[in-house]
């Protein structure tokens, strides 16, 4: 059951969880196997590297467990002290701010600008988290619904036990492919007959609710997704999907070739990739 969140969280590579509440309704990374099958590979994936300087897009971990600094560009595990792995580092000073250490662990939040060349980042400038100026960014919006005008048939029938049997009754349904909460409203995307949808989720739910259909189903995606997760190997570092008909996934460096692969294999705008590390100017 893959439920997408009314704030389209991406999810990182492994998760799966899903839970019923709007506040709580998480985006699952689809990574069990689907019957459905994806488009074929038209080739291997580039493996681009930057011919100049770079820098994160952000403020990133850099962690040294004993052997040497890396740059953490993933997922980081919340214990402590932290769990990461990424890119080496070269000619980095970890400075008189922004580090801490614990359990033989040194960590810190930084900005780094450097080249890159594949294997190892070398730093021409680190800027340490309690230092870096960072710009209020809009928050992520969520997913509308499905429909312009939701129906609500029966008011009495929208608890939320009648929305935990809702979802379980989407997710069975044989040709489901996402479901999502957004302004009370539940939508549930398919890819066959969208009536006879409805009418078996009206069965459970009369508050507000949008069937819509969609090319891609919930097997389809997931797919998809470990195509893509062996195809990019240790350059994918999250994947997971935030709308229908649609993968996001974070790769190290993208000069634009990725995309393109991506594009040509499974089909304009079907995964949309981001580049962690973005040109310095």
């Amino acid at each position: 059951m893959r439920i997408l969140a009314a704030a389209a969280v991406l999810s990182l590579l492994g998760a799966a969880t899903a839970c019923s509440t709007e506040a709580e309704m998480k985006a699952v990374d689809p990574s069990s196997s689907g019957d459905s099958a994806a488009t074929a590979t038209t080739g291997e994936a580039p493996t681009p590297v930057p011919d100049g300087e770079v820098r994160t897009s952000g403020l990133v971990t850099v962690l040294d467990s004993g052997g040497g600094p890396e740059m953490c560009l993933g997922a980081v595990a919340e214990s402590y002290p932290p769990q990461c792995g990424g890119p080496a580092l070269a000619d980095f000073d970890w400075g008189d701010v922004g580090s801490e250490e614990a359990g033989g662990v040194t960590w810190g939040q930084y900005a780094l600008t450097g080249t890159y060349d594949g294997t190892t980042f070398t730093v021409t400038d680190a800027i340490p988290a309690a230092l870096y100026d960072v710009m209020k960014q809009p928050g992520a919006g969520g997913l509308d619904p499905a429909c312009d005008v939701a129906t609500t048939t029966d008011p009495e029938k929208a608890t939320p036990e009648d929305m935990d049997a809702t979802l379980a009754a989407a997710s069975a349904l044989p040709t489901y492919a996402s479901s999502w909460l957004s302004n009370g409203t539940i939508s549930v995307a398919v890819t066959g007959d969208a009536e006879a949808a409805e009418s078996t989720l009206r069965e459970t739910w009369g508050g507000l609710l949008c069937v819509t259909v969609v090319e891609k189903s919930d097997a389809d995606l997931n797919e998809v997704n470990q195509e893509l997760q062996a195809a990019l190997g240790d350059q994918l570092l999250t994947s997971g999907s935030s709308a229908p008909d649609s993968l996001d996934a974070q790769v190290v460096y993208d000069d634009g070739s990725i995309q393109e692969w991506a594009d040509a294999t499974y089909g304009d705008g079907l995964v949309r990739i981001s580049s962690s590390l973005v040109p310095a100017s």
